[in-house]
């Protein structure tokens, strides 16, 4: 059945297709980035309430979902034709209709990273379950990115659930075999959970967070432990030239914290697309 559905679906089409899906997916992307660590917020505030023994306050529901999303400024319900991926930003000019209040130009990037990148995920990997799987681990990476950048928070709640889609993928060898997947979880986990120590021993701070942990392990899961070596030099090196870029330019404070898994992510999204011939120029170099 896959088989006849591939012959008969033209590439062309199908990365059309693959963005499009991409664009919409990520209008919903803005809306986790946004309110997910708001509602990590919230369970810890409620959480310590209840250990203290205090009486829970009554809140309003508050999910991905509920309620409709508004504008921050004013309270205005945005409407389905103002919430048309990239087009309704340009046509409100990045304003809100009701108060003209500024609406962020990262919302428009994350639908067209989102489309973009699920474009070229359906152009390279063709018609089956590997684009299917990089759209969803993209999407994952995006969100985490985002949240990272704003909070140096990477949610166990899109962590994990990646961790386990990754071995499941790779049940079916997807994109590497299971034993190479369960190793490179392992592998990914306790490779910068030893950083993490060996720093902390040697400087008495923290260098990274868990979640680091978790994203690389997940990372190890989809792609295989032998993409790890690449997957580490890659964000190590993006973090690096970023890092010396802020400092100098931004004149960015030495001891303000840099979030490491926006380059995890990319480095990640570089392996999943490139990452045998990258590992061959670069253990050439080696």
């Amino acid at each position: 059945m896959l088989g006849a559905l591939t012959a008969d679906l033209d590439p062309t089409l199908f990365t059309l297709i693959g963005g499009v899906v991409g664009l919409l997916v990520g209008s919903f992307l803005n809306v986790v980035i946004h309110r997910l660590p708001r509602m990590m917020e919230r369970d810890w505030r409620l959480h310590c309430a209840e250990l203290r023994g205090e009486e829970l306050p009554e809140e309003q529901p508050f999910s991905l979902v509920w309620p409709r999303s508004r504008c921050p400024a004013c309270g205005h319900a945005i409407t389905a034709m103002e919430n048309v991926p990239v087009l309704s930003w340009l046509y409100l000019r990045g304003q809100c209709s009701a108060c003209h209040a500024s609406i962020s130009p990262r919302y428009p990037l994350v639908e067209t990273i989102s489309g973009l990148s699920c474009a070229f995920a359906a152009f390279h990997f063709g018609y089956g379950w590997a684009a299917l799987g990089a759209m969803l681990l993209i999407w994952c990476l995006v969100a985490l990115t985002c949240i990272d950048f704003d909070t140096q928070l990477l949610p166990d709640a899109i962590t994990l659930p990646m961790l386990w889609a990754g071995l499941l993928f790779n049940l079916f060898a997807t994109y590497t075999d299971l034993q190479s997947a369960v190793i490179g979880a392992v592998s990914g986990y306790l490779s910068l959970w030893l950083v993490y120590w060996a720093f902390k021993l040697i400087t008495g701070k923290e260098g990274m967070g868990y979640g680091d942990f978790k994203l690389l392990a997940a990372l190890g899961a989809w792609l295989g432990w032998e993409m790890l070596p690449l997957t580490i030099l890659l964000s190590s090196l993006l973090g690096a030239v970023v890092g010396i870029a802020l400092i100098v330019v931004a004149k960015r404070g030495r001891n303000v914290p840099i979030p490491f898994g926006p380059y995890l992510a990319t480095a990640g999204v570089l392996a999943l697309f490139w990452g045998k011939p990258l590992t061959r120029v670069y253990v050439g170099l080696l």
